[in-house]
């Protein structure tokens, strides 16, 4: 394998790292986003997560902070997040 065909993320692992789901407000919605962190982050903790609606109350921005592991574990949970269909961003 080449060095050029190695990808490089300027982030050290591990590391603390913060990732904010934003999507349409909804009696679940938090739920649903922890769940699916937990699938790549089994042992995240209830004070990583914090949760905050909009002004208007249509949508809900959840922070999770935790230690990642790699740059595939971010990958992963991206991707996840994005397929969820209340979701419309992710930062």
């Amino acid at each position: 394998m080449s060095d050029q065909s190695i990808e490089t993320s300027p982030l050290t692992f591990p590391c603390e790292f913060p990732i904010k789901v934003m999507g349409i407000h909804s009696e679940t919605f938090e739920n649903e986003i922890v769940m699916l962190a937990r699938e790549h982050i089994p042992d995240l903790g209830e004070g990583a997560v914090h949760s905050r609606p909009s002004s208007s109350g249509k949508y809900l921005s959840v922070t999770l902070t935790f230690t990642a592991v790699s740059r595939e574990q971010l990958d992963q949970l991206y991707l996840s997040f994005k397929a969820h269909p209340g979701v419309k961003m992710v930062l």
